[in-house]
């Protein structure tokens, strides 16, 4: 009986071995593995973005996401049950989080991951393992799995008297790599390199219009731990992560700094809303400056303000003013209705439609030039003129309309960036009884800051407008380089009619009957053009106060750089574009001229008459 009872019970260890070694083995190993692997994703190191020299504007440094696994933190594991709120008043101060939010995540079920805090710097991680360190060694101390610390008095106390045990409550916090993203010069470009978010994906500019190419794809890693730590004889599967593109933008570092200081400065001066300053290349369209005011430091999104947290260059649109006559003055020369030398009457008020039109200033009948009308910038001068464009006025509204689109008014700017507008340029069909005789001197249609630098680039490349461009190239993980496509590019007036324009503008900034004689800089032939126009208010959609502006290039004759400044709503001093805006162009063309080492050209200046009696006098001579 004995030998027939031990041989039922070896009988029955026997099946039951069989049982777990082999008919359900692999699903007993399924539950160890729940217990012992732990999957963590791998974030992809974030693309460089550098500007064309290659200065670095945004990078990535060593930082950690700080997790833990819920699983860890249960009464099972630790032997206490509120082990979620003592890692949690000890992580609290280290992470700057609050106490109850990080006890709900590490009291959590059914997971066995949760996110504690992003992109802690490697001291915090110390810190963090210095802490699990002691605590571990405590519960070490106590001298049993789930450990009793001693009081004060050096008994211990045990759970069920009430008393705190010892146990390793931060077995369970990890670390994983996932770089922050730094913007080492700060404001530098903020406007246009934008931010990440805390999802790690670009929230505006740059960073979001090449967040795909910036951020590469995370990997995984899966490990075997023991009390809360990686097995390191224990196999590890891993699926690297692969880095992002790095991105070159056409920005000049130097430029752009030297916009943005000259932009703010006179946002200040003037206690203006906003300004703008946009520098162009003008032989390739490539931009080397957009600069806004208000900035934001990318660095601490928290404190900027939410309305700079965009591109107002290229997103804002207001109505340009004086600046946009060079359209007007193109499409009549372009259609041969007039010279630069065509005699111009310009009274003192000018009756269209149901309003009398007014200049700037009051004066008495003018007898210019069409030269003139442009260099002393004659609102009734520009109607007379762009009357020409047609047998009747519809005529001339559809030709002026058809010149305005081909210098990119009313469609988009090519840049692609989130947010950016194309302007407003209604239809002529559409055009009010007023419109078709304000549209002509700049008020009536919307730009934006990149247009208006396009509309004097194109006429700078001789009348043919390369669309403008930021990106230069990326440069893969492999450290191939691949160039940007070729921005488009489109003739929209002659090359004679171009270098008349060139030449007319040239009046307004050296003639001292020109507008534009605040933007005179020595040695150099300087091409301009002021603008002052009443300002649409957003809130409101009246007009209220001003809009000042001042656009050009340089050398005249040779032209190499495009420099647009606009302020929006200046309330303190002068509000004319010369006054306000002229300095600022100034400023900023001379530092790109010597930043680009360009020479003047040495040429002398062909000046056009701004006066028609003064033309018929140089004729009878």
């Amino acid at each position: 009986m004995i030998a027939f009872a031990l041989t039922v019970v070896m009988l029955v260890f026997t099946a039951r071995l069989l049982q777990v070694q082999a008919v359900d083995a692999s699903a007993f190993a399924g539950k160890a593995a729940v217990n012992r692997y732990i999957t963590v994703p791998l974030a992809a190191e974030r693309g460089t973005i550098s500007s064309r020299d290659g200065a670095s504007l945004a990078n990535t440094v060593d930082a950690y996401d700080v997790t833990a696994d819920p699983y860890l933190f249960t009464r099972k594991q630790t032997g206490v049950a509120d082990a979620p709120e003592r890692a949690a008043a000890l992580l609290a101060p280290v992470l700057d989080e609050d106490e109850q939010e990080l006890t709900r995540k590490l009291a959590k079920k059914d997971t066995r991951y949760v996110l504690l805090a992003r992109q802690q710097s490697p001291r915090t991680w110390t810190r963090i393992k210095n802490l699990k360190r002691e605590v571990a060694a405590k519960a070490a101390e106590a001298g049993r799995p789930a450990g009793s610390e001693k009081t004060a008095a050096g008994s211990e106390k045990s759970a069920d008297g009430g008393a705190d045990q010892a146990a390793d409550v931060l077995a369970g916090v990890y670390r994983e790599k996932h770089p922050k993203r730094v913007y080492p010069n700060r404001e530098l470009a903020s406007s246009v390199l934008g931010f990440v978010n805390s999802e790690g994906r670009g929230g505006a500019g740059v960073e979001a219009l090449l967040n795909d190419k910036l951020s590469g794809e995370d990997g995984k890693i899966t490990y075997a731990q023991s009390g809360g730590r990686q097995v390191p004889t224990a196999g590890v599967q891993e699926h690297p992560a692969r880095p992002g593109a790095n991105v070159q933008l056409t920005l000049d570092r130097d430029i752009q700094w030297a916009a943005q200081q000259a932009i703010r400065e006179q946002v200040a001066a003037s206690d203006a809303d906003s300004g703008y300053v946009v520098v162009q290349d003008t032989r390739t369209g490539e931009l080397l400056s957009m600069a806004s005011a208000p900035d934001f430091d990318p660095n601490d999104i928290s404190r900027a303000d939410p309305k700079a947290l965009g591109n107002a260059a290229a997103q804002d649109v207001y109505e340009p003013g004086s600046t946009s006559k060079v359209m007007s003055m193109a499409a009549v020369l372009e259609e041969g209705k007039a010279t630069p030398l065509t005699e111009v009457t310009v009274p003192n008020r000018l009756k269209r439609a149901d309003r009398a039109f007014a200049d700037d200033v009051d004066h008495e009948t003018w007898h210019l030039t069409l030269n003139g009308v442009l260099a002393k910038s004659s609102n009734i001068g520009t109607i007379l003129a762009t009357e020409q464009l047609g047998e009747t006025q519809k005529q001339a509204n559809r030709v002026l309309h058809r010149y305005m689109t081909r210098f990119g008014i009313g469609r988009p700017t090519g840049l692609g960036l989130p947010g950016a507008t194309s302007g407003i340029l209604e239809k002529p069909g559409k055009w009010s009884a007023s419109q078709q005789y304000t549209i002509p001197f700049g008020q009536g249609l919307s730009l934006n800051a990149v247009q208006a630098a396009s509309i004097y680039s194109t006429i700078a490349n001789g009348g043919v407008r390369n669309v403008p461009s930021l990106v230069r190239g990326t440069t893969g993980p492999d450290g191939k380089f691949t160039a940007a496509p070729e921005p488009g590019k489109r003739r929209v007036v002659s090359e004679k009619t171009a270098r008349t324009i060139s030449r007319m503008l040239e009046s307004v900034v050296s003639d001292m009957e020109g507008t534009g004689t605040n933007a005179k800089i020595p040695g150099y032939r300087v091409a301009g053009k002021t603008g002052t126009a009443n300002r649409v208010d957003p809130d409101t959609g009246r007009y209220d106060g001003y809009t000042s502006s001042f656009a050009g290039f340089a050398p005249a004759d040779k032209p190499r750089v495009t420099v647009y400044c606009a302020v929006q709503n200046p309330k303190k001093g002068s509000y004319f574009g010369s006054d306000v805006c002229g300095p600022v162009y100034k400023k900023v063309m001379k530092f790109a001229l010597k930043s680009l080492q360009v020479p003047p050209t040495g040429a002398k200046a062909d000046p056009l008459p701004v006066s028609a009696e003064k033309d018929r006098g140089k004729k009878d001579r």
